[in-house]
């Protein structure tokens, strides 16, 4: 697989972040490092530029769930409309998450983002007016470009532009990332209202509030230019990641948290509602599961960085993500809110598979070529998730169906993520 300096950059947590130094050679691992480009934009201009553009990377995905029902109802439709809603962000991610290195190299960083968010401000005005269902799922699709580039793009933009500053921008991201997920999911039923097509309005808010990372990005752009960072010293290390345990275990572990949470956003408040909650509370308890990512994103580095007996800890996530699902099952009007606090503790697999993607290697390279793999191909696998969600549901006609499903991932996940969490090195995996 052929990686780019940018491969390895955007799954670095914070801590793992090279200083603004002149350094060239990591002194702990012998390997080379590339010099950090010295800052070319003011703090406040990146604090915004970073708030602004995180905010916006998934309330387009996260708003549709707690609007599903009124939204495959109006081009009548079924639950597997529901489905490929609902899978659409992971195959989005996945696959047009590839095309970032590539466009980004013509145009730069900078200029990628701006061009993917003009074209996210008129999807999203134009998706919810749409006359037919196969037009609404392409500017969907359209409307998770921007997004798809944003995962990869800006901690790379981070990297490049942040010099001294690059750990905090990086928290700013990961705490605003989280405040753009449940913030979706949070208001789209409030904003919908009463009306009939109150769906339209709710889904064209965020396409107002997209325009805002485009006139701040542009700006930016005329501070950067055309900024693609050069590329490394020549040099790879060889083997198939195919004989990584490690390597496969990662890449399982972020696909079955990425298809538990988007089929969270996508089709728990239709469950929820359908066990007698309100849309309104359905669509806040959906926003507590992704809120919790905040918290996860925050500890979860540190923990990596201290802690050694990761394996249980890892493998625990699945378990709560299980225990949550089966707690929906048996007492769903019960505690909603509890359930939804213990699935959104398991969804600390996710900032933790990030996390550990170089903290399981020790050359750069070798963490580029897990990134390129974990990532698009773990987004891609999770997709199917949705999908057969759907198909279930509208098989059978149970949601309870869906949750057993959905606590077999859990379980699948806490395997993987127990195998991820061995102190084992992909270096050594794939050269042995």
């Amino acid at each position: 697989m052929t990686t780019s300096p940018l491969d390895s950059t955007p799954d670095a947590s914070p801590s793992e972040t090279p200083d603004s130094g002149p350094t060239d050679t990591d002194t702990d691992t012998g390997t080379a490092r590339v010099p950090a480009r010295s800052a070319t934009i003011g703090i406040v201009l990146a604090a915004l530029a970073i708030t602004t553009i995180a905010l916006n990377l998934r309330p387009g995905a996260t708003g549709v769930g707690p609007l599903m029902e009124d939204i495959v109802g109006a081009y009548g439709q079924g639950a597997f409309a529901s489905g490929l809603l609902t899978a659409l962000p992971c195959l989005a991610f996945g696959v047009l998450g590839l095309l970032a290195v590539p466009i980004s190299r013509r145009v730069g960083l900078t200029g990628a983002l701006v061009a993917a968010f003009v074209l996210v401000v008129i999807a999203l005005l134009l998706r919810p007016v749409s006359g037919a269902f196969s037009l609404f799922v392409g500017l969907s699709v359209l409307a998770l470009l921007g997004p798809a580039l944003g995962n990869v793009l800006v901690p790379a933009w981070i990297k490049l532009h942040g010099g001294a500053r690059t750990v905090g921008l990086m928290t700013l991201y990961s705490v605003m990332l989280a405040v753009g997920g449940s913030a979706g999911a949070a208001l789209a039923v409030p904003l919908a209202g009463s009306a009939d097509n109150g769906w339209h309005d709710s889904l064209q808010f965020w396409g107002m509030i997209a325009v805002v990372p485009v006139v701040v990005w542009a700006f930016v752009l005329t501070r950067t230019g055309h900024d693609f960072p050069p590329a490394p010293p020549r040099g790879e290390l060889g083997g198939s990641l195919l004989r990584s345990p490690t390597a496969i275990a990662l890449m399982v572990t972020f696909s079955m948290q990425s298809l538990n949470a988007y089929t969270q956003f996508g089709m728990l408040p239709q469950i929820l509602t359908d066990a007698g909650i309100g849309p309104a509370r359905a669509g806040v308890l959906v926003a507590v599961i992704a809120g919790w990512g905040l918290v996860g994103g925050l500890v979860m580095p540190t923990v990596i960085a201290k802690v050694k007996g990761l394996r249980w800890i890892v493998g625990g996530f699945g378990v709560l993500t299980t225990a949550g699902y089966i707690g929906l099952l048996l007492a769903p009007g019960a505690s909603p809110l509890l359930w939804a606090c213990v699935l959104g503790i398991g969804g600390f697999a996710f900032p933790t598979a990030i996390a550990l993607l170089p903290a399981r290697t020790r050359n750069p390279l070798v963490t580029a070529r897990l990134s390129g793999m974990a990532q698009p191909y773990g987004y891609i696998l999770a997709a199917i998730g949705p999908i057969v969600a759907g198909a279930l549901l509208g098989a059978t006609g149970s949601p309870d169906v869906v949750l057993w499903f959905l606590a077999g991932t859990g379980l699948v996940l806490a395997a993987a993520g127990f195998r991820a969490g061995l102190p084992r090195m992909v270096d050594d995996e794939i050269a042995s």
